[in-house]
């Protein structure tokens, strides 16, 4: 298959197969085209040349983004909507219902017709469907209030499983799971990781959590963007890495040994060159190798570029008083709803890195918001100490405009345009690159905005919602040390528990309870297992 984006070549003669029942994992540096493939399996995006061939499977898809048509509907009506029985059926009583009352000809056209809605019924498992449903709601530690919630009304962590339990019940034949583990807490990414490797169809699944691929994959689909070809690899991530590996190391061997011939070869023709033209065998010989040079050097190999990574300088442009945050007797509700605390309090020390934690919809992002003053407190108050600024980098990257290009959404009046290109440039966007519209941007792409966004702001408290979920694991690391080093303070969310053991955090946040302890790493994995109790 071939495909292009302007001058860019995403696919270049790219083949592969996959099996039935295979459960893949699509990897490749960002920019790859891992979503894009995603895309085209949906028919959302036209290939140049090729095609992808899936036999009228019906296929399933989790995006890395998720949004509801319907805000308004209840999360049980929309998860049952995943099977379209209740359509199905109505229009076959409508068929039985015009069947004595036609002629011959369209009463058989009614019974072909009815004959298929039937199969297709049968293929939702139309009788117990209900059970099925009732099953898994069971299985994710899906509650009675949240089965009664809207759509529009939950956070990251609800719709990233909401949305989990809907596709399962879909009962497709091919999954497409784009970062399906992004916001999930611990036991629920435990149950979605035995059910995708018991699943009876295709997975394909992107995903920068190398644990969870490990787990469920027993293949690997590596799209290169240097040849822009498409190879599947037998075994999980790590075998993958591990044959790839040694795939390059055999190939700079190979190079080498083609570059040692070419050098020997170049040596014969200089000297028959400058030989004198009464020496005819010599120059005979360097005829003959110049066209074997030139042979040579068109079957080189090429060595593959190593990829920019993401570089950082978040050091702040001043230091903040001693106690940068103080949070006293926070009380916060959302409309005819019970309190998600109540008389918080707690201080933060400049330099401190400050985890919290807390099950999915517990209120862990609303309290960002609320020390952001995007939400206001029903009682308590939020104080920032002596030189405080802040900076949010908000999980569903709602700080970016997307109608906006990327020079537009990082616009800081402390920088000229050639500064925030060069800014841009250590973001890995480069040339015209800045000037695209951040609504066709990947969500690997927007977050990187979205990090520069706020670090150019050069702030002395960040706030951090789930930083790493649409990074691949050696940006991960980058983003893991420069906060590391960072002088000033960081209050952050992630489910992450290496990243958080990189950056250094010291203590822990646990919600709804609003005790503060020490951080270790013994109690952050007890929380995230202990969440889907805390109901």
């Amino acid at each position: 298959m071939y495909l292009t984006f302007g001058s860019e070549i995403i696919y270049d003669d790219a083949e592969f197969n996959i099996e039935e029942k295979d459960k893949v994992g699509v990897v490749g540096v960002n920019g790859a085209g891992k979503t894009t493939l995603f895309k085209i399996v949906l028919k959302e995006e036209r290939l140049d040349g090729g095609k992808v061939t899936i036999n009228n499977k019906k296929i399933g898809y989790l995006p890395q983004e998720i949004s509801f048509q319907d805000k308004e509907m209840n999360v049980l009506d929309y998860l049952y909507s995943a099977r379209p029985i209740e359509k199905l059926e109505k229009e076959l009583n409508n068929i039985y219902e015009k069947l004595p009352n036609e002629e011959e000809k369209l009463q058989t056209k009614l019974l072909k017709r009815a004959e298929q809605i039937q199969n297709e019924l049968d293929s939702l498992h139309q009788y117990t469907a209900e059970d099925e449903l009732l099953s898994l709601i069971e299985s994710m530690k899906i509650d009675s209030e949240l089965l009664e919630m809207k759509v529009g009304e939950l956070s990251g962590g609800q719709k990233s499983k909401v949305a989990f339990a809907r596709l399962l019940f879909s009962n497709s034949d091919i999954l497409l799971l784009d970062e399906p583990t992004n916001h999930l807490d611990m036991k629920t990414k435990d149950f979605v990781t035995n059910y995708l490797k018991n699943y009876h169809g295709m997975v394909l699944v992107i995903s920068h959590d190398i644990d969870f691929l490990n787990e469920v994959i027993s293949k690997t689909m590596f799209i290169n963007k240097v040849t822009h070809k498409i190879k599947v690899y037998k075994g999980n991530y790590h075998e993958f890495k591990r044959l790839y590996a040694n795939e390059m190391l055999e190939k700079e061997l190979r190079i080498q040994a083609q570059e040692r011939e070419i050098k020997k070869l170049e040596e014969v023709v200089r000297k028959a060159e400058q030989a004198s033209a009464t020496n005819h065998k010599l120059k005979k010989m360097g005829q003959s190798r110049k066209k074997l040079l030139e042979k040579k050097l068109d079957e080189l190999e090429t060595r593959e570029e190593k990829y920019k990574t993401v570089t950082m300088k978040v050091d702040p442009l001043e230091k903040s008083g001693k106690i940068p945050l103080e949070v006293e007797n926070l009380t916060f509700h959302y409309p005819n709803k019970k309190d998600l605390y109540k008389n918080l309090s707690f201080q933060m020390s400049r330099g401190e890195k400050f985890l919290i934690v807390g099950e999915n919809g517990i209120g862990k992002t609303t309290l960002l918001k609320l020390i952001m003053g995007q939400l206001k407190p029903i009682q308590g108050k939020v104080e920032y100490g002596y030189h405080a600024s802040i900076a949010y980098y908000a999980q569903e990257l709602e700080i970016l405009d997307d109608d906006k290009s990327i020079l537009e959404n990082i616009d800081n009046l402390n920088y000229n345009d050639q500064e925030l290109r060069t800014v841009l440039g250590n973001f890995l966007f480069s040339k015209d690159d800045v000037f695209k519209k951040v609504k066709v941007l990947s969500p690997g792409e927007k977050a990187r905005v979205a990090l520069c966004k706020i670090l150019i702001q050069r702030t002395n408290i960040i706030i951090l919602d789930e930083p790493t979920n649409h990074f691949d694991p050696e940006t991960q690391a980058v983003i893991g040390e420069n906060f590391k080093n960072y002088t000033g303070t960081i209050i952050m969310v992630s489910h992450n528990p290496s990243f958080v053991e990189q950056i250094g955090v010291t203590r822990m946040l646990v919600l709804p309870e609003g005790k503060i302890m020490e951080y270790s790493k013994e109690l952050l994995h007890y929380y995230y297992y202990l969440n889907t109790e805390l109901v």
